[in-house]
C-alpha cells in the first residue's frame, strides 16, 4: 500500500525533520511513477518506454543528431543508445542517414511519425497533468507554479549545464 504524501513537507532541520532532498526525491519518484500509471491506463495507445521518449525529446530539439552526442547528452553508454536508436528506427520514428560533416559517421533524425508520436504523448501527458492541477486546491496550485522556475534551474544545475535560461514559467 502507497504511503500517504504528507501535508506539510519538513525542511531540513537539526532536529530530525526529514530532509528536503529526501522530499523531494520521494515527490520526484512518485509523480513520475503515478504519471507513467495513468498514462498506460487513460491512453493505451501510448506504449513508449520513457527511455525512447527522452531520446525523441531531444532528437525534436538537435536533430540531426550522431549517437555518440545523444549518449553523451543523456549520459548514457553509446551501445545503451544505439540499441534503442534501433528500436525507434523499427517503430519507424527515426532514421539513420550519414552525417554531411563527415561521411564516416551516421546520424539520427526524427521522422513526421516521430515528431507526431512525440507531440501526442506530450499533450497525453501535459491533459494528465492539467487534470491533476485542476484537483488541487488554489493554494497549492500556487505553490506548484511558484517552485517551477526553481525546480527548472535544478534540473539545469543536475544536468551540468551553465548560465543556461530556464525557459518562462
Amino acid at each position: 500500500m502507497p504511503s500517504q504524501p504528507r501535508s506539510e513537507p519538513a525542511a531540513s532541520s537539526p532536529e530530525g525533520g526529514v530532509p528536503d532532498a529526501r522530499l523531494l526525491t520521494e515527490a520526484v519518484t512518485r509523480l513520475r511513477r503515478a504519471l507513467r500509471a495513468s498514462i498506460r491506463t487513460d491512453y493505451p495507445w501510448e506504449q513508449l518506454p520513457m527511455a525512447q521518449v527522452e531520446l525523441l525529446q531531444v532528437l525534436a530539439e538537435h536533430s540531426p543528431c550522431r549517437v555518440s552526442d545523444l549518449a553523451s547528452r543523456q549520459r548514457l553508454a553509446a551501445s545503451t543508445v544505439s540499441g534503442l536508436i534501433g528500436q525507434l528506427i523499427n517503430a519507424g520514428l527515426v532514421v539513420r542517414g550519414v552525417d554531411q560533416a563527415d561521411r564516416r559517421a551516421s546520424v539520427v533524425t526524427l521522422t513526421s511519425a516521430g515528431h507526431s508520436q512525440l507531440a501526442a504523448w506530450t499533450r497525453a501527458h501535459e491533459r494528465r497533468l492539467e487534470d491533476a492541477l485542476a484537483g488541487l486546491g488554489a493554494a497549492d496550485r500556487a505553490a506548484v507554479r511558484a517552485a517551477l522556475p526553481a525546480l527548472l534551474r535544478m534540473a539545469e544545475s543536475l544536468s551540468g549545464g551553465e548560465g543556461a535560461e530556464s525557459p518562462r514559467v
